[in-house]
């Protein structure tokens, strides 16, 4: 598997790309392409031309969860496959896979929308669906891993905002957030988006549904941005006690989770132009 930054925070190479408090991974598995979140805006898709990545024949785009830094750039990923096609280029219609809630209308205070712009209803014009809460294999190695359950005490204890439900407007505790899992000979690479679940719990999660114990890297946002101690405490014992063979943490994870991250695993720097192969 090779994992490319599309978007995140910050950049790492001496060429100019684009960064933006978002998200998005270029994944290639074998023949399967698949965008991992869309960022806040076009950002990825100028970093994608940069890097000579190829967004017209991806198979699948999958979303972490619904907030607007992983899911506003599906706008212009729209718009640049419109403009491909109007071009005469051959565009692939990928499959959406996401937790059925991440598609979900939310508002954070007086932002009305945190959520998707676009709805169910739209997307499904430029996409084919998977919607599940069960873990969806992408390939034969890699897992979408659906709905995390949520064991430990100190993480996911808060909601952010409100979501629109049929049933009406509810505290959001962020419950499609998701994460990938890649099966490679020598254990499991992790891959969040924001881990608003708890990274313990996905960590967790990944190694009951691979029946693996093994953790060979993390790579994403960790949703560590001023986090109480009893969180940021219990984040860094139980990822001491899993011992992964290193951490790529960025996007929602502040400098001092950092640091304290950094006295029990092999922590490594992430930033737009960052590839990674396993």
């Amino acid at each position: 598997m090779r994992l490319t930054v599309l978007l995140d925070n910050s950049t790492l190479i001496d060429r100019y790309l684009l960064a933006e408090p978002g998200l998005s991974f270029f994944i290639q598995e074998e023949d399967t392409n698949i965008l991992f979140d869309a960022g806040y805006s076009g950002a990825f898709i100028a970093n994608a031309h940069t890097m000579s990545v190829d967004l017209l024949g991806i198979n699948a785009v999958v979303l972490s969860h619904g907030h607007m830094d992983h899911t506003w750039g599906l706008v212009a990923l729209i718009q640049h496959w419109a403009a491909a096609i109007l071009e005469g280029q051959t565009v692939r219609t990928p499959v959406l896979v996401a937790h059925p809630l991440a598609l979900s209308s939310r508002r954070y205070g007086d932002v009305a929308e945190i959520g998707s712009l676009l709805s169910e209803d739209e997307l499904s014009r430029h996409f084919e669906f998977r919607l599940s809460r069960a873990p969806v294999e992408l390939t034969e190695r890699l897992v979408f891993l659906g709905e995390i359950p949520r064991t430990t005490d100190f993480e996911a204890q808060l909601p952010m905002g409100k979501v629109r439900l049929e049933s009406g407007e509810e505290d959001d505790y962020v419950l499609d957030d998701s994460a990938l899992v890649y099966k490679s000979p020598e254990g499991l690479v992790v891959i969040t988006g924001c881990s608003h679940a708890g990274i313990c719990n996905i960590v967790e999660y990944a190694r009951e549904v691979c029946s693996d114990e093994r953790i060979i890297d993390i790579v994403g946002g960790l949703h560590l941005l001023d986090p109480s101690e009893s969180c940021l405490a219990g984040t860094v014992e139980y990822l001491r006690s899993v011992g992964p063979g290193r951490v790529h943490a960025c996007h929602c994870t502040d400098l001092r989770s950092k640091i304290a991250l950094a006295r029990v695993v092999e922590l490594e720097d992430v930033g737009v132009g960052l590839t990674l192969e396993y």
